[in-house]
Parts: C-alpha cells; structure tokens; sequence
C-alpha cells in the first residue's frame, strides 16, 4: 500500500475513539456522570497513543518475520505521536470545561484534592513542545538539542501511568496492565543504550 493510502487509514483510524466518544454524548449513553466518562476516555487514549508510538520502534527492530514486518509504521510514528498530543488537549479542556466549568479559581482547590493533576501538567507541556517542534525545520533548527528534546516521550510515558496509578481507588489491573505494557516499550531502549555504551 502507498505510504499516502497508509497515513489516511491511519489518520481515519485513530479518529474513531473521537467519534466512538462523539456518538455516545449524542446518544446519551455515557452513564450517571457524563463529564467524568469524556474526561476519562480521552485521558485514555492519551496514553494509548503514546505506548503505540513508542511501540514503534521496538516493533520494527525486533519484529523481522518475513510476512510480518512494521518497518512501514517508522513513517507514521510522527503522526501517532500527535494524535497522543491531540488526545491529551482533548482530556485537558474537556476537564476544564466539565469538570471546573471554566472556573479558574477552582484550579489551585483542585491540585490539592487531586494530586495526580500536578503529575498531568509537565508531560502536557512536554507534549505540547514535541508537538511544536515536531516538523523536519525545527528539527533542522534545533540540531542535536532536537533529539534530546523528543527522548522527554519516556518521560511523558511514566508520568502518564503514574497519574492513572494515583487515580486507583480499588482494582489495580488497568494500571498494572498499562503498567507491564510501557515496561515492554522501555526495556528494549534501555538494553539498546546499554550496548551502545
């Protein structure tokens, strides 16, 4: 398939949790706290977003059956990485929005009865900055400083699972599951810094 034909099949994929969300608000059917749900969900698929762009890598260089081979996802993991950025401005205003009703003032009460919140806001700015230096002029631009820029993506993955870790208020399966899930994304970096050493 034509890396065109891919990059809109992937564009249109990653668009359906948007619509899937879209359709339930529509429709009704986001249970007894609507505002929690939407705020829940594209936190969600934040993190989703940024485990399949750090899958990426380790899918191509490990990965290397001939039938099944994700050299091809490489072009595309720029892409998935700005849907993670999209994702999470989506859970952020949708928290201002429903959850604070705009009201700053509320903001400051908030960080101490959810602390979690204050583990939210750096990986959101270093999303924020992925995203605006994220084109091949500031990578030009920035030189060397630009990949040490983009390795803040691990650091954005933790503080994303510890903020679903501080949210658990009884089963722990959804954080360890995500858990075991950025330690399969992690380790094979950590080896292959190790050997480059």
């Amino acid at each position: 398939m034509p890396v065109v034909w891919r990059r809109l099949v992937i564009f249109f994929c990653s668009l359906i949790p948007l619509a899937f969300i879209v359709y339930q608000t529509l429709t009704q059917q986001l249970g007894a706290d609507p505002a929690s749900t939407i705020v829940l969900f594209t936190g969600e698929w934040a993190l989703y977003f940024l485990f399949i762009t750090l899958a990426v890598t380790p899918l191509r260089r490990l990965i290397k059956f001939r039938y099944l081979q994700f050299r091809w996802l490489q072009a595309h993991r720029r892409m998935l990485g700005l849907f993670a950025l999209f994702y999470a401005l989506l859970h952020m205003t949708a928290f201002l929005v429903f959850i604070l009703g705009l009201d700053v003032s509320r903001f400051a009460k908030e960080l101490v009865e959810r602390p979690y919140i204050l583990v939210t806001l750096p990986a959101i700015v270093l999303l924020i900055a992925l995203g605006i230096t994220s084109t091949q002029r500031m990578m030009r631009r920035m030189g060397a400083n630009w990949m040490r820029l983009h390795k803040s993506i691990y650091l954005i993955a933790i503080l994303g699972w510890i903020h679903v870790l501080m949210q658990v208020r009884s089963s722990y399966f959804e954080a360890t599951v995500l858990g075991v899930v950025l330690l399969l994304v992690l380790l094979p970096r950590c080896y292959w810094a190790l050997q480059q050493k």
